[in-house]
């Protein structure tokens, strides 16, 4: 394969359960770099009510940098409070320089800083770290990239280093290039579950040995869907309960203001706001529009949402009940304990969604989902408070050693 064409060309599977078959996964190029984006002081931008601009701002760096690779396929993987893209060594340098743009952006419109590196595949193996992919196939066209080898985690460790990142990091300032956002959409309610919770969880096996890892993965998954009763595409997070469209959007106005620096704040919310009213009244109609079926969107959108990703780590967002959350939780809390894996869990009354759209005549759109107030960066928190937990010396240990 050409190094470009690595990703476009690679098989994908289409079973969930699959992304536990480690020995399926294909090394990225060592010329490839990981671009990877991080909102500074997420927390606290949660904490003030913010979470919904700090989702935005992660799910715009996967927008900017794949309006930049255009027909071109990468894997990316949004996270929260931030995303990770892998891109070839001949989109490197336009990534880098809409990141930059994007960093501007954030700061301008939000006055939120957004972090950003782009760091060498093989800067990472360097290291001791591996990166390896698969493709899983949502739908025709649209895929999720799955990661094993610790290569993921080895950059979020970097990028929030400052002695570390320094070889890798971007800095925007004024005078960048504005980044295209064009696909990059929040117009969806926050989605309602149907069963009372949603819950957000984060899990990782304690052993890497392969066998052992996988072994855990599918032990954990199929745990989790017992629970819960069911199998974990029925407790989707997105479903014909959550999924509610009113006008005026309630992230419109956000939306609008990330576009706002090619136009005044006013044109582009009022452009957006007459495409929203349609948007509504095709939904209310349930009747197709030229290219768009609003029914045809809808299944197509429960199929093309990344509630369920790998990178070495496991990452869910499930509808569940009060006590499906309290057997889930017991469960993931007597593994932690017998030491079989760490985890960290967020649970909200509702989830966001935002969306990248690039084409609804085929099918080419992506739903990133995430909890409401926090989700997966609160979780990534709670997870790195017992990973911490786990590595600290018994109290007896600890005592000792102080003498």
């Amino acid at each position: 394969m050409r190094s470009d064409r690595f990703y476009l060309d690679l098989p994908s599977f289409s079973r969930f359960d699959e992304v536990a078959d480690f020995e399926a996964y294909v090394p990225v190029p060592d010329d490839w770099v990981l671009m990877i984006t991080d909102v500074v002081s997420s927390t606290r931008a949660i904490a003030e009510g913010r979470y919904k601009d700090v989702n935005l701002i992660g799910a715009s760096s996967i927008a900017a940098i794949l309006n930049v690779a255009g027909s071109l396929k990468l894997p990316f993987e949004f996270g929260g409070d931030g995303a990770v893209v892998l891109v070839p060594p001949s989109l490197a340098e336009a990534a880098s320089a809409t990141l930059r743009g994007l960093q501007v952006v954030s700061r301008q419109s939000f006055g939120l800083a957004l972090r950003a590196a782009a760091i060498p595949v093989a800067a990472l193996r360097a290291e001791g770290q591996d990166l390896r992919v698969r493709k899983y196939e949502l739908s025709p066209g649209n895929f999720l990239a799955m990661f094993v080898g610790g290569g993921i985690q080895l950059a979020e460790q970097l990028i929030k280093s400052e002695t570390s990142s320094a070889p890798f990091l971007l800095q925007g300032g004024e005078g960048e290039a504005i980044p295209d956002l064009g696909g990059l959409s929040c117009r969806w309610d926050p989605l309602v579950p149907r069963n009372g919770r949603m819950l957000a969880l984060i899990l990782r096996a304690r052993n890497e040995a392969p066998a052992v890892k996988r072994q855990t993965l599918m032990r954990t998954m199929d745990a989790v869907a017992r629970l819960a009763g069911s199998e974990l595409k029925s407790i989707a997070p997105v479903s014909g309960h959550s999924l509610q469209f009113s006008w005026p959007p309630q992230r419109l106005a956000a939306e609008a203001r990330l576009n706002s620096s090619r136009t005044p704040y006013w044109l582009e919310y009022g452009k957006r706001l007459g495409i929203s009213l349609v948007q509504w009244a095709v939904q209310r109609l349930n009747r197709k529009i030229g290219d768009f079926d609003p029914v045809v969107y809808r299944d197509q959108l429960f199929a093309n949402t990344d509630f369920r990703k790998y990178d070495g780590t496991l990452r869910l967002v499930l509808d569940v009940t009060d006590e499906q959350v309290a057997r889930i939780m017991d469960y993931l809390d007597a593994e932690y304990r017998a030491d079989r894996l760490i985890y960290g869990a967020h649970v909200a009354e509702r989830g966001l969604m935002t969306c990248l759209v690039f084409s609804l005549a085929d099918n080419q759109h992506i739903h990133f989902v995430d909890n409401a107030d926090g989700g997966f960066a609160l979780a990534a928190a709670d997870f790195k408070q017992r990973s911490e937990t786990r590595m600290a010396p018994p109290p007896s240990e600890a005592l000792a050693g102080s003498g």
